[in-house]
């Protein structure tokens, strides 16, 4: 069974509502799709938005840092937003420009991950989310390395995904003048070729996992 999501005063989407996307495999598949999120707290009383990998298991999504970050530290109360972008539209007028995307924009209260299991398994989905079949390829973190790591979850529950796809919506008269080209210019994310590390043997083959991305989906 198809689970849904359930909005909030504040997931609710009402600006281009009809965009919205009200199932959570929706959710998921957008948090899959991209490697980068937007971690919003509140430092002083001020906004602060930082850029951090992720990973997810279930309906939990992990991110981590530094121990030293005090962003980090202090996280309670936090919005986390992942955004693809699929492509430009080009409209006939600047006013109806825009852009076809796959966003999610996440609420809740940030939990300090502090179980040794539950810190360990964060950190190998995060991995894997940004580098799959890296966990069992390079060293693992060591004791030391784990105390100066901090792992945040945050539970899925109040969640919004937004999502527009095809074609420039015009003005009549400016479909009928046809004084400019209007249509979609998808941009393409892909894979370039590995790039060793310059101190890496010259004789070390690249990995299966590292080479086969770039052919993978």
């Amino acid at each position: 069974m198809t689970q849904q999501l359930s909005p909030t005063e504040r997931s609710t989407i009402r600006r281009g509502s009809a965009r919205a996307r009200t199932e959570r495999s929706d959710l998921h598949a957008v948090l899959d799709a991209s490697l980068i999120c937007h971690l919003g707290v509140l430092v002083d009383g001020a906004p602060r938005v930082l850029p951090t990998g992720y990973g997810r298991i279930g309906d939990t999504l992990y991110v981590h840092g530094s121990t030293g970050a005090r962003s980090l530290r202090e996280a309670a109360e936090v919005c986390v937003t992942v955004t693809n972008v699929d492509g430009i539209v080009y409209a006939r007028s600047a006013f109806h420009f825009s852009v076809n995307y796959r966003s999610a924009v996440i609420h809740g209260r940030a939990r300090q991950v502090t179980d040794p299991d539950e810190r360990w398994q964060a950190l190998q989905v995060i991995t894997e989310h940004l580098a799959p079949g890296s966990w069992e390829h390079a060293r693992q973190p060591n004791k030391k390395e784990l105390a100066a790591t901090a792992v945040l979850a945050l539970d899925l529950t109040e969640a919004a995904v937004k999502i527009r796809s095809g074609g420039p919506v015009d003005e009549d008269e400016d479909v009928e003048a046809g004084k400019a080209w209007a249509g979609v210019l998808p941009l393409e994310t892909r894979w370039g070729a590995p790039e060793p590390a310059d101190d890496l043997a010259a004789d070390f083959e690249v990995p299966a996992h590292v080479r086969d991305r770039r052919y993978s989906a």
